[in-house]
């Protein structure tokens, strides 16, 4: 059986949409769906119960997502397990297309949909950056930024290997390789964007914050491994090879933007506004990094409205 697990913190004024959507299969044979509202304080739980039965609700005290989608392992119930974020809009029809891909191609570890970004009503640089966001090719080829991701049992294993971290979605990504890992694009997931230029702002803070821990683990990995693989060798064969640390990043470089000036010399105005948005993250995630706070999570609100 396939098994929905959604973290959710106060997200009682969207996961509606979200559970809605993926109830519209009415089968009795529907995925397991189970809520998991870590720190509430608003009705996340009422709204999400009283979608029925085929929403199990589970409530936990400490405002966590890591913990809560550890506690939502313990109670799904099947494979292929999908983390769904309660703040995205993704269909029961969408989650049969990334079973299916799943199912098809053993080689495959972990699946994501393909992303649409609805626009309207967002500032004019907003709108401008996510233009441009959306053609880098670590975004269109990453399963990070989407709010989905499905796994199977084997690269469940694998995503609980990793320690709490607020880049969750980026490691979770990058701890597949390229032929482990695929965007399906024939699911598709809403993932709406901030309206603001101060709330975009926020959100790359925040991604620039927990790409910089991401990578300080990637390096604390790297460090251990020589170590690890001498103490296998002193003694004697290990029983497993130890995992590989992965060497990928999803960082944009100026190649990538020159490369997509390139093709689309319209999109300057674009890059412009990406590059200014990328160095007000980096300047406002300094004090973060420095003081090694990776647990502060600048939310953004407006693109919650509606």
């Amino acid at each position: 059986m396939t098994s929905i697990v959604i973290p959710a913190h106060n997200e009682g004024r969207v996961i509606g949409r979200l559970l809605d959507a993926l109830l519209a299969d009415t089968s009795v044979s529907g995925p397991d769906i189970v809520v998991v509202c870590n720190g509430c304080t608003d009705d996340t739980a009422r709204v999400a119960a009283g979608r029925g039965d085929r929403v199990r609700v589970i409530e936990i005290p400490t405002p966590s997502k890591h913990q809560a989608l550890r506690v939502g392992d313990e109670h799904a119930k099947g494979f292929p397990r999908l983390y769904v974020d309660a703040d995205v809009v993704v269909g029961a029809g969408d989650i049969r297309a990334l079973v299916g891909a799943l199912e098809r191609n053993p080689e495959l570890l972990a699946a994501a949909p393909g992303r649409d970004i609805p626009l309207a009503g967002c500032a004019w640089p907003v709108r401008a950056y996510y233009r441009v966001w959306q053609r880098l090719p670590a975004v269109r080829e990453g399963l990070f930024g989407r709010g989905v991701i499905a796994v199977t049992e084997p690269g469940h294993a694998r995503l609980a290997a990793l320690p709490p971290l607020m880049a969750d979605d980026l490691a979770a990504s990058l701890a597949f390789g390229p032929g482990e890992r695929r965007v399906v694009e024939a699911a598709r997931v809403v993932v709406r964007p901030p309206r603001t230029w101060s709330d975009l702002i926020r959100r790359r803070v925040r991604a620039a914050t927990s790409s910089a821990e991401f990578e300080r683990y990637q390096a604390a990995r790297r460090a251990e491994a020589p170590e690890s693989e001498s103490v296998s060798v002193s003694k004697g064969a290990p029983e497993r090879a130890p995992e590989p640390v992965s060497e990928q990043t999803a960082r944009t470089g100026t190649a990538d933007l020159r490369a997509l000036l390139w093709a689309r010399p319209a999109l300057l105005p674009g890059v412009v506004v990406f590059v200014v948005a990328a160095l007000a993250a980096r300047r406002g995630s300094r004090k973060a990094i420095r003081d090694q706070d990776f647990s502060t999570w600048l939310r953004d609100e407006s693109s919650r409205q509606g």
